[in-house]
């Protein structure tokens, strides 16, 4: 190979794993002023839960996270119970239709249960519901789809859950409540929202910078070989 085509090569790849390098690092950016977005969100006095006039505003990158309230009834239907792994164990969540008091329906997670019998209702009559806004998550879980006829589910799927219960039109997000108190028997735990995020993108910076050095230095090694 001629000295030229090894040096276009390696040029070619030395930039390209550079500009792979830089992604990560601006990835890395995004990534912590997200986190900051989120915090600040979750740590903001609640506003009401978004009304039908402002759902097509919804997004995960615009209202995920944002602290909300509703006021309303639980609805006397059964809840969707949804395949979960927590701090707390594997089991589900319980997400139960609510009746908000200005006119619309949502769904609203309780919380985390070990098991699928023995839940507590939810409390009747008027009541109060704070948590986190959470985008609805449309089809189902790693190689597992929803399955509505057998009343499956491995994803909070608001439209697909709101289908299965009959309830028309709701919000395209949940609330996933926050801990009612301390843990009763039967009664779902809330409060379990992950708020974690990774960030490996610096590692990833580092080895794609890492792999331009070494990509660098072979041409190096291979031009002086072909001199040679």
């Amino acid at each position: 190979m001629a000295r030229a085509a090894i040096a276009a090569i390696t040029l070619l790849a030395v930039a390209a794993l550079v500009a792979l390098g830089l992604w990560q690092i601006e990835r890395r950016a995004e990534k912590h002023a997200l986190v900051a977005r989120i915090a600040a969100r979750v740590h903001a006095r609640p506003v009401p839960a978004p009304p039908p006039a402002t759902w097509p505003a919804i997004s995960a990158e615009r209202s995920a996270y944002t602290r909300i309230a509703a006021r309303g009834r639980f609805l006397g239907l059964p809840p969707a119970l949804v395949q979960a792994s927590t701090r707390a164990g594997p089991g589900w969540w319980v997400l139960a239709p609510f009746a908000e008091a200005r006119g619309f329906v949502l769904l609203v997670n309780r919380g985390f249960v070990p098991r699928r019998t023995g839940i507590a209702p939810p409390p009747p009559g008027p009541v109060a519901v704070t948590g986190l806004l959470r985008v609805t998550e449309p089809g189902g879980g790693f190689l597992r789809a929803n399955d509505p006829a057998a009343d499956r589910w491995y994803s909070r799927d608001t439209a697909a859950i709101a289908a299965a219960r009959r309830l028309g039109s709701v919000a395209p997000y949940f609330i996933d409540a926050d801990a009612a108190g301390p843990p009763a028997p039967g009664l779902p735990l809330g409060g379990l929202t992950v708020l974690t995020f990774p960030d490996n993108h610096l590692v990833y910076a580092l080895t794609w910078f890492a792999l331009a050095g070494m990509a660098a230095a072979g041409g190096v090694i291979a031009l002086r070989h072909r001199r040679r």
